[in-house]
């Protein structure tokens, strides 16, 4: 098998693996055969960047299995004129599904390397619709609300006061909430006139959400 066949069998392979964990959006299919997942997992790790399983990344972090990058980027429903924040950067990978869906991606994280990293990647991947930032995502971006969308990669136990009152009249936030490491839920709040509607998608396991800025 030729290098490009290899090539073409992983992506199939990648692909048939979040399809049948039910990433059937044609839009977000398609960002994410375009975006290479191997290149925001490293070291020793690298060789499993195509498996449907989170993987260990810098400053005690993870990057989110792919399936669940798939179907929390499905829940958001993301239209193209749509300008979105995201807490928790991580490996930067869910920030650049988002930007092939998006007009702007907006993403915080409390871990200055997490931060550096990513923007390098951006870079060299030329995602020129993505503006990375370090801070204390459980806050927000108030200097650039509303937001149409908000994606919160952290588990947090209600989801935050702030980041519900940064979400514009219509749009939508997507986010695991639970008490523990152990019995979180994929939650999908959407901000009507009147108040939120809650509607509960399936069961996660997320790190937790950390307020304040990390040491590293």
């Amino acid at each position: 098998m030729t290098p490009s066949e290899e090539e073409a069998e992983r992506k199939m392979r990648f692909l048939f693996q979040i399809r049948s964990r039910g990433v059937t959006d044609a839009a977000v299919l398609k960002v994410m055969e375009r975006i290479d997942r191997g290149r925001f997992v490293r070291g020793i790790f690298a060789e499993r960047a195509y498996e449907d399983m989170p993987l260990p990344i810098s400053c005690g972090q993870t990057i989110s299995q792919p399936s669940i990058v798939g179907l929390m980027t499905q829940a958001l429903e993301i239209g193209p004129r749509d300008t979105v924040l995201e807490v928790g950067t991580g490996s930067g990978y869910q920030a650049a599904i988002l930007s092939g869906l998006a007009r702007r991606v907006y993403t915080v994280d409390r871990y200055k390397q997490l931060v550096r990293d990513a923007e390098d990647l951006f870079r060299e991947m030329d995602l020129s619709n993505i503006v990375a930032i370090t801070g204390d995502g459980s806050f927000g971006l108030p200097d650039q609300a509303p937001f149409d969308r908000i994606i919160v990669t952290a588990a947090a136990e209600d989801p935050p006061g702030p980041l519900l009152s940064q979400l514009k009249p219509g749009g939508i936030m997507v986010l695991p909430v639970g008490q523990s490491d152990t019995v979180q839920s994929l939650i999908r709040v959407r901000r009507l006139e009147t108040g939120f509607d809650y509607e509960e998608l399936r069961s996660v396991r997320f790190v937790p959400l950390v307020e304040g800025l990390a040491n590293e």
